[in-house]
């Protein structure tokens, strides 16, 4: 009974470190990429689902669906503890990462390959969806890997598509 109980509270400390790095991901986001207001609530509004189903999740997987007082310290412990020495670290570095992408992404051609990837991965996910909503499988594993790999030619076009339409002379522009 106790060693169950502490381990469930090791394991929700653990849930409240990584909800502090979830939260911290979304802090560095916010510091390197400026935002309208509209999306910053959106962003809140994608942690907290995440860190529902995050917790939900591990209540369901570990005890069986039953809340306890020692999970939610053990959440509030874990992410005052992460707060308290990890979390400086993890949004510098988080930053300094995402600001790297924010500089790649200022360039023509890189804009492009993003934008169209993000278009072909879009209509390669819609395309799933409907098909799984017409009764395809997948549960095979054919599926997810044919998926996986859709996705990866999907980002190979998107970059040879941004290459074949940079203009003469467009990229030696911004640099």
């Amino acid at each position: 009974m106790v060693e169950n109980q502490t381990y469930l509270f090791i394991v929700f400390s653990l849930t409240g470190i990584g909800l502090g790095v979830l939260f911290d991901f979304f802090r560095a986001l916010r510091k390197t990429f400026k935002t309208p207001d509209l999306v910053t609530y959106l962003e809140d509004l994608i942690y907290w689902i995440l860190a529902g189903i995050i917790v939900l999740y591990n209540v369901w997987f570990f005890n069986d669906g039953e809340i306890r007082i020692y999970m939610i310290l053990g959440i509030l412990i874990g992410a005052v503890i992460y707060t308290l020495t990890l979390s400086t670290i993890f949004i510098k570095i988080n930053y300094f990462i995402m600001s790297k992408i924010k500089i790649c992404l200022k360039k023509p051609c890189l804009k492009r390959a993003f934008r169209t990837f993000i278009q072909t991965a879009l209509g390669y996910v819609i395309t799933n969806v409907t098909l799984a909503l017409g009764g395809l499988d997948f549960n095979d594993g054919d599926v997810v890997k044919n998926a996986l790999i859709g996705l990866a030619v999907a980002a190979v076009a998107a970059g040879a598509s941004a290459v074949m339409n940079l203009k003469e002379g467009e990229d030696k522009d911004n640099e």
